[in-house]
Parts: structure tokens; C-alpha cells; sequence
């Protein structure tokens, strides 16, 4: 919509030109002064601010502050250390306690098959049993087993010593690895992996909010460049403006010929033409500064105009380019997830050298039971027993609590101890893993050298365009007087007779240009000072680059 509305401006502005110098050709100074006064209302078109939003007077300090606010990649990055804590803990949870709950009900019956089964046609058989247990792998490699069985089972067979009978019976079984996984497993190399992966999180976070406060802050001074710019394209405007209506009246008292004019009305459109194209720049650069600190949920979020309070200012600073290299190599956040990876492949590789060792493991066994329930005399008449008419008396009721008491006095134990010892032939996938591990951290080691030698040629690129841009500077600066010297002196000696109009709009824009290039020149040294300060923290990618010298 804002290009169609500045197509629209310069349209507009050609188009009037073109027809009031035909009007000029035709109406002799009548023309020419309508032409100027459609002149001025075409640069206050091009120059006057859409006014459908809030300005907002904004300092780089308050810029930085919104962006850590309300910055979307910074709000994105946030959760990556949430998230990496969810895989720790994912991790941590392999060593938790599993237990479960079993209970059972069966009633069976079946046909008689000896004689001490007794008359029946059938022998009925029921059987109600609960099952708890318990596993759980242990932080030092180790793992059990428990299982603790409680049944009570009816039966009609005469052979049956309890009716009912009550048992219960504590299954305990521990295994401890002696060698391969002892020192390390699986689950230790996951959670500590996990927690490396934690900690680039946090380096990737501090990563994406330097970078982020360094493009904020080149976007504010990008902001203030192109306002400046703007101010600098306006004082060339009215320099030629000045020298068209000076012309005038030369033409209107005869010193200067009529066709002369038109070279000043040339300059005139020109300088309009630059003013329009500023005035599109500083959008342009409005709107990458709002989309790096304001939330696209805001209201008025395309709207809002921010109004730079601090302006580009040039204090020379004594660059200390070692002492820069030293501290990129201590805190760069790419060679910190570099010594991360070789953190990560070291525990790789400790797991694998582990993995090549001989399976040992030490087996404990210890198992307890006890039975009880209502004790029914021995049958010693097996004629009774095949007729079915024995008689058997109660001579003991053991309740349950009997069966507990023998159950946890270990009344009837039964332990088991031993050694199983596994070792594959040939070579072995834990074999094959070292090896490939081995040589990707020999690479990441050498991966991690040249990317410190890059570190520290980027540091020292970034100091000298720091001191580069800090000697454009003080040239620019010398020169933008010259030019101005130069422009005042070639007006009077146009005034004076002695010098042409050709030479003043040259000096007007050789002095145009030496503005420009000295608010170029103080832009891209704060940017660079900024780049200094970043570079020394994090790459310089990813919004911006290196701001080099010249652009």
C-alpha cells in the first residue's frame, strides 16, 4: 500500500514538472513561479509522515528492553531449556520404581485319576491368588526383582494335608554387573547426554539474545541513519530551491537568460526525488525495527512510528584486538557448543569402551514360604479312602497371620548365589561403535581448532573495521566542510559574476553527497562498535553480518 502511495508521489511530482515547464516555455517567469510553488507542494506531499498511527519516542535501551520482552525468537528459544528439562527428568524416570498388582480367581475341575482322590466322580479344585511386585534398575547398574504371592486354594481330593490351604511365598532376586555396564549403561549415558543437551539449550538461548540485542540495536541506528538522511536530503532540496528562486531573480532584473532556469528546476527534481526515496528507506527501516521488539499482537502494530531519542554519535575508541581474540575463545557461544559436542562424544565413548568388556554379573536368589490354613488329620485306612467313607479331623486351624509369621522369620528359606559370565566371538557392534566414535571425536577436535581460528580472524576483521570506520569518519567529516567551504565560495563568485550555475548545483551536490557519506560513515561505526561487542560473544550471522567498511 505505502509503494503504490510513493509510486503514486513521484507520478505525481514528474508529471507537474513536466507540465509546468511546457506552462514555463509558454508563460515566460509566470511559468517558473508556478512551477516552483508546485515544486514546494510536491516535496510536502512526498515529505509530510502517514499519520494513521502513534509515534512512540523510543531510546536504543528501551529498544533492547522490549525486544527481551516481546521478541518472538527470543519468546521460541525460552522453551528449549523447559523442554531439556522434561528429557532429563524423561531420563531420570529409567530408574524409578515399577510395581504392579495381580489378582487372580480359578476354580478347575478334574476327573479322578488315582485312588487317593477318593470316590467322586469329579475333584473340584479352586484357587484365589494376589501377586505384588516390584522391579527397578538402580543408579549404579544394579537391578531387582521382588515378588510376594499370597493364595488360598480348596480342593475336594482326599490326598489334601489343609482344606483350605493358605500360602504365601517373598521371591527376591538382585543382579549387579561386575564389569561391562558397572561403571557406566545405557541410562547413564542418556541422562548425562540429556544434560548436556540442557546446557546447549542454555548457550542457544544467551546465543539467540545477543544476536537479537545486536540486530536491535543496528536497526535503531539504522532508523537514525536513514532519518538523517532524510534531514540531509531536505537541506539539498532547499539549497536548490534557494538557487532556483536566486535564479529568478536574475532572469526577472536580465543578468541570467531564461532558458538558464532550467538546470535549476532540473536540480530541484532531482533533490525531490531523493527526498521521496529517504522517506521510503526510514519505512523500510521502521519496520525492521518493530518486527524485532514488538509482539505482531500488539495493537497497532503496523502503525506505530518510533521517534529515536539517541542519536548516532562518533567518540573515538582504542580497540584492544588480543584481548578481544582471548575472550571470544572464552565465551563464543559457538565454541561453547563445539566443546559441548566433545563433551557429548566423550560420554559416547566411555559407554562404548564399557560396552567391549565381559558380560559378568552376580545373581543373589533368596526366596521364603510358608503354608497354613485348617490342618486335617493323615487318612491311614485306604480301603476308606477308595470307598469314600474316611473320616479326617481338624488337629490344626494356621490363619494367615501363622503364615506371615513363618513367611517373614524366614522359617523355610531358600537362597540362591552365582556368577554368569557372557562374552561374544568375533567383532562385536560395541567393538565397531568405539571405533566410529573414536574417529568422530579425533574430528570434532580438529573441527573445534579451526573454528577457534576463525573465532579469532572474525575478532580481528571486526576490530579493523572498527578502526577503519573510525578513520571514514574523521574523512567524511573533513571532507563534508571542504564541500561546504566549496559551496559558499563558488555563490559568491556567482554572485560576483565570475563563476556559472553549472558549478554551484555541482558544488550543491558534491556537498549533498559529503553529508551523506558522514552520516554513512558515523552509522556503520556505532554498528561496528556493536558488532565488536557481539563478536566476541556469538557468531555474526543471522540478521546483519559484519558490518564492513564502505558497506
Amino acid at each position: 500500500m505505502y509503494q503504490h502511495s510513493l509510486l503514486r508521489r513521484v507520478g505525481i511530482t514528474a508529471l507537474t514538472g513536466a507540465f509546468l515547464s511546457l506552462s514555463m516555455s509558454a508563460f515566460g517567469q509566470n511559468g517558473q513561479s508556478l512551477l516552483a510553488s508546485a515544486n514546494s507542494a510536491a516535496v510536502q506531499a512526498a515529505t509530510q509522515p502517514d499519520q494513521s498511527g502513534p509515534v512512540r519516542r523510543l531510546s536504543i535501551d528501551d529498544a533492547v528492553k522490549l525486544a527481551l520482552e516481546q521478541n518472538l525468537g527470543i519468546r521460541i528459544q525460552r522453551l528449549d531449556p523447559q523442554i531439556e528439562d522434561w528429557l532429563v527428568a524423561q531420563a531420570r524416570s529409567l530408574w524409578a520404581p515399577t510395581i504392579s498388582n495381580t489378582f487372580s480367581r480359578n476354580r478347575l475341575t478334574l476327573q479322578p485319576t488315582n485312588a487317593f482322590s477318593g470316590s467322586g466322580t469329579n475333584i473340584l479344585n479352586g484357587n484365589v491368588q494376589n501377586v505384588f511386585g516390584a522391579t527397578q534398575t538402580l543408579p549404579w547398574g544394579g537391578s531387582y526383582i521382588a515378588n510376594w504371592v499370597s493364595a488360598r486354594r480348596t480342593t475336594t481330593s482326599f490326598s489334601a494335608n489343609y482344606q483350605p490351604q493358605l500360602d504365601s511365598n517373598l521371591n527376591l532376586q538382585y543382579t549387579q554387573p561386575l564389569l561391562r555396564n558397572f561403571s557406566i549403561d545405557q541410562i547413564r549415558q542418556q541422562l548425562e547426554n540429556s544434560k548436556k543437551t540442557r546446557d546447549l539449550s542454555d548457550i542457544q538461548l544467551q546465543q539467540v539474545i545477543t544476536q537479537t540485542m545486536r540486530n536491535v540495536r543496528n536497526a535503531y541506528w539504522d532508523l537514525t541513519y536513514t532519518l538523517s538522511s532524510l534531514k540531509a536530503q531536505q537541506q539539498s532540496l532547499a539549497l536548490s530551491q534557494q538557487s532556483l528562486r536566486d535564479n529568478q531573480k536574475r532572469v526577472e532584473i536580465g543578468t541570467m537568460a531564461p532558458i538558464d532556469i532550467v538546470q535549476a528546476q532540473a536540480e530541484v527534481a532531482s533533490n525531490e526525488q531523493g527526498v521521496i526515496v529517504a522517506e521510503a528507506n526510514i519505512k523500510t527501516a521502521q519496520d525492521n525495527l518493530r518486527s524485532l521488539i514488538l509482539d505482531p499482537s500488539t495493537p497497532d502494530f503496523w502503525t506505530v512510528s518510533f521517534d529515536p531519542t539517541d542519536a548516532p554519535s562518533f567518540e573515538a575508541q582504542a580497540i584492544d584486538v588480543d584481548a578481544a581474540v582471548r575472550n571470544a575463545l572464552d565465551k563464543r557461544s559457538d565454541l561453547k557448543s563445539s566443546k559441548n559436542s566433545l563433551e557429548q562424544s566423550d560420554i559416547n565413548i566411555r559407554y562404548f569402551r564399557n560396552q567391549i568388556l565381559p558380560d559378568v554379573n552376580a545373581n543373589v536368589t533368596y526366596i521364603t514360604r510358608a503354608t497354613g490354613g485348617v490342618q486335617l488329620s493323615p487318612i491311614t485306612d485306604l480301603a476308606a479312602i477308595i470307598s469314600g467313607t474316611a473320616q479326617r479331623t481338624i488337629i490344626a486351624d494356621r490363619g494367615y497371620g501363622n503364615v506371615l509369621g513363618d513367611l517373614l522369620g524366614a522359617t523355610y528359606p531358600d537362597w540362591t548365589v552365582g556368577v554368569t559370565i557372557a562374552y561374544p566371538l568375533g567383532t562385536s557392534t560395541p567393538k565397531a561403535n568405539l571405533a566410529r566414535a573414536r574417529l568422530q571425536y579425533e574430528q570434532s577436535q580438529t573441527q573445534l581448532k579451526n573454528l577457534e581460528m576463525q573465532v579469532a580472524t572474525q575478532v580481528r576483521l571486526v576490530a579493523r573495521n572498527v578502526n577503519t570506520n573510525q578513520q571514514r569518519v574523521q574523512s567524511a567529516r573533513a571532507s563534508r566542510q571542504l564541500q561546504e567551504s566549496k559551496l559558499e565560495a563558488e555563490e559568491k563568485k556567482l554572485a560576483a559574476g565570475m563563476s556559472q550555475t553549472f558549478f554551484v548545483f555541482q558544488a550543491q551536490r558534491d556537498l549533498s553527497i559529503a553529508r551523506l557519506v558522514e552520516i554513512q560513515a558515523i552509522s556503520d561505526y556505532n554498528k561496528s562498535l556493536v558488532d565488536f561487542e557481539a563478536v566476541q560473544l556469538v557468531p555474526l550471522g543471522g540478521g546483519g553480518g559484519v558490518t564492513v567498511a564502505g558497506r
